[in-house]
């Protein structure tokens, strides 16, 4: 699935980036571009790096 639609950049690289060590939507703009034009895709971004990073588990325990 396309997350960002400007940069025409998939989940799949996304998820690579953030197991790669991207740690903020910044860094994945600046791994693959996603996040970088509209900014639409940014809560998705940061869905998935609290869900790669398991911060959503933390998040609804508290």
């Amino acid at each position: 699935m396309i997350v960002c639609l400007c940069a025409g950049v998939p989940t799949s690289t996304i998820a690579s980036e953030i197991d790669r060590g991207a740690a903020s939507p910044e860094d994945i703009t600046a791994a693959c571009g996603a996040g970088g034009g509209c900014g639409a895709c940014l809560d998705a971004l940061d869905e998935m790096l609290a869900q790669r990073r398991g911060r959503a588990l933390a998040l609804a325990a508290s």
